[in-house]
């Protein structure tokens, strides 16, 4: 079905009328008054939202506002962080991700991630698809499993003929797409995307942006992104966070101001601030 497009000064957004009605969707996570604090730095505060299952979310807003802390937050990869301490709930069909019982292996494995620089190993194409499998036991029918994540990364082709070659040795996009492929391998439910194509160019960039759309309708997908039209173009949703007014020790931290429909928060937001965001006006 094509897409009917919409202009808001410089940005287009892309109406998918195939997309179903949040309210018809189940919800993956719900995040309840969600705040992350390194050491006396309060990152993010009482943040509150769901996200639902096959939508592509993205998470905007000024640089220091804590996008990437929470999107960390989605499958506990602030642990690593030794000053880091979370607040709150991100309720991950139904239960709490940060109660004390919870495995964060076992997290990462269902919500998987991929980072703004691609960062493949030092391996070969094949050994980076397989790694994931391997650790986690799961070790059959790996030749298959390789080829069908390389496939949904749309990079199959490209790399087919020379699976035992250097990882090292593709370009910036196709590395960015054996990431995802490496993160698909192992079946998870979700896929964050930390600015996956802010190191990319824009023909690289756009192939994520494809294989974005294509992702969704087997994968949820949250995407940072500081980019506007790329938010714009990819989501179903948009959120945006700014920092909050100083406090009364001088200290700022990120909040949600805003989630709704993409189209609405580009052409029709509801918080002059989100208005200002979006329009060019701060941030």
């Amino acid at each position: 079905m094509s897409d009917t497009i919409t202009r808001v000064g410089r940005v287009e957004i892309a109406q998918r009328e195939e997309t179903p009605a949040p309210t018809r969707q189940q919800v993956v996570f719900d995040i309840r008054n969600l705040t992350v604090r390194y050491g006396h730095t309060t990152a993010i505060r009482d943040v509150s939202f769901e996200i639902y299952r096959n939508l592509v979310t993205a998470v905007i807003g000024p640089s220091g506002c804590g996008k990437s802390t929470f999107i960390r937050s989605l499958n506990r990869m602030n642990d690593i962080v030794p000053t880091a301490k979370v607040e709150g709930e991100v309720v991950y069909h139904g239960k709490n991700l940060y109660d004390r019982d919870v495995d964060p292996v076992e997290v990462r494995r269902w919500i998987g991630m991929v980072f703004q620089k691609p960062n493949p190993f030092p391996k070969s194409i094949y050994d980076n698809v397989a790694w994931g499998p391997r650790v986690l036991g799961m070790r059959s029918g790996m030749d298959e499993r390789v080829q069908r994540a390389l496939e949904q990364a749309a990079l199959w082709d490209e790399v087919k003929g020379r699976l035992k070659r250097n990882a090292l040795s593709l370009s910036g996009g196709q590395q960015q797409r054996l990431c995802i492929a490496r993160a698909l391998a192992v079946e998870p439910e979700v896929l964050l995307l930390d600015e996956p194509a802010s190191a990319l160019d824009p023909i690289a960039t756009s192939a994520i942006e494809d294989l974005i759309h294509e992702l969704k309708r087997d994968y949820t997908i949250v995407i940072v992104t500081h980019n506007m039209q790329q938010a714009a173009r990819v989501a179903d949703r948009t959120c945006f966070f700014t920092l909050s007014d100083e406090d009364a020790e001088g200290e700022r931290s990120g909040i949600l101001v805003e989630y709704d429909e993409t189209q609405k928060i580009f052409t029709s937001p509801s918080d002059p601030r989100t208005e200002g965001y979006v329009t060019g006006r701060f941030g």
